[in-house]
């Protein structure tokens, strides 16, 4: 059982870094903080991408503690 939970873990693990690192930027650069000033909503692919990191970060707290509960 073990042996399972930190697989799970390291696969979820690496979907949540490829999740983050997909998220699109906000345009502008945001040096001057020009980048903040907008609102705009996400759409598309963009919410499910969002949706699915959360969903994913939540996972992980759950395996984590499971993992900890076992060992």
């Amino acid at each position: 059982m073990g042996a399972f939970i930190n697989a799970a873990v390291i696969l979820v693990v690496g979907l949540l870094v490829a999740s983050i690192l997909l998220q699109v930027r906000g345009q502008g650069g945001g040096l001057f903080g020009a980048a903040g000033t907008t609102f705009r909503t996400r759409r598309g692919v963009e919410r499910t991408l969002f949706q699915a990191t959360i969903g994913l970060a939540v996972l992980f707290v759950i395996l984590a503690i499971l993992n900890l509960r076992l060992s």
